[in-house]
């Protein structure tokens, strides 16, 4: 199982769940961190067993951001996570879900801050549950910096534009209720209790048929851009192919013999 010293990996029955693991320093971003990170989600995917990866953050935290002095090479003992940036320029951006994607669904299980990078990884899960007092925001331009994991492009896709343009330009923070209204995060739930609700969402992903449910999420996402004619014609595409399959026939029958499906990936 993949992990580092700032990011622990657990198995909770078919669910994969990532832990930022930086207490001390609420979740900031390191290099272990971010090589752990990028081994999850690869080690997700090769996996078939697995069929859901929750994302959350340990000591009452999601992420705090980026740790610049650690993402520099310093205050790590980890040289081979040094080794792997230096042979790897990408790397980090792969982590934060930038420039990959998982092909099972991410659920992140937010408390406490979410903010800067922890806001910008949050737009490459698929699905949100924060805590009463989990807090989220961009802050990037109150320091005179740009929020370049994702967020001018990604953020007016995933909420209305208004309030996307008033996160990033204002950089203020948003309490979990406000992130709720806006779109932000789908759940909010009582503090303490965002990674059970993560793992109950995900019991139910793991219930169905996980070619149906990967096509699905890989759809949504192929679509985002396209006409709708494209993403009709993208749509059948790749929604044909499951429709023949073994498992379709199974959830069928499943269906008309009233008894839970058994899906074999076929």
């Amino acid at each position: 199982m993949p992990g580092t010293e700032h990011l622990t990996v657990d198995r909770v029955g078919a669910t994969l769940v990532l832990t930022l693991n930086r207490p001390e320093a609420r979740n900031a971003l390191s290099l272990p961190m971010l090589a752990g990170l990028h081994d999850g989600w690869l080690a997700a995917d090769a996996d078939d067993d697995i069929r859901s990866v929750v994302l959350t953050g340990a000591g009452g935290c999601f992420c705090s951001g980026m740790d610049l002095k650690a993402l520099a090479g310093r205050g790590t003992r980890d040289e081979a996570a040094r080794a792997r940036f230096k042979a790897d320029p990408d790397l980090h951006w792969k982590a934060m879900l930038r420039h990959h994607r998982p092909r099972k669904p991410v659920i992140a299980a937010v408390e406490g801050p979410c903010v800067a990078g922890g806001t910008e990884i949050l737009q490459g899960t698929d699905i949100r549950v924060a805590g009463r007092g989990a807090t989220f925001g961009l802050f990037e331009v109150r320091r005179g910096l740009f929020p370049i994991g994702g967020s001018t492009v990604r953020l007016p896709r995933q909420i209305p534009r208004t309030h996307a343009l008033e996160m990033l330009l204002t950089g203020r923070p948003y309490t979990a209720d406000e992130a709720g209204r806006i779109g932000l995060v789908g759940h909010v739930v009582p503090d303490g209790t965002a990674l059970d609700k993560a793992l109950e969402i995900a019991e139910l992903v793991n219930g169905n048929a996980p070619l149906a449910v990967e096509a699905v999420k890989a759809c949504v996402l192929d679509a985002e851009g396209l006409s709708e004619r494209d993403g009709l014609a993208l749509e059948l595409e790749r929604g044909r192919p499951v429709l023949g399959t073994a498992d379709a026939r199974e959830g069928a029958r499943a269906f008309a013999e009233k008894r839970p499906a058994v899906y074999r990936r076929a």
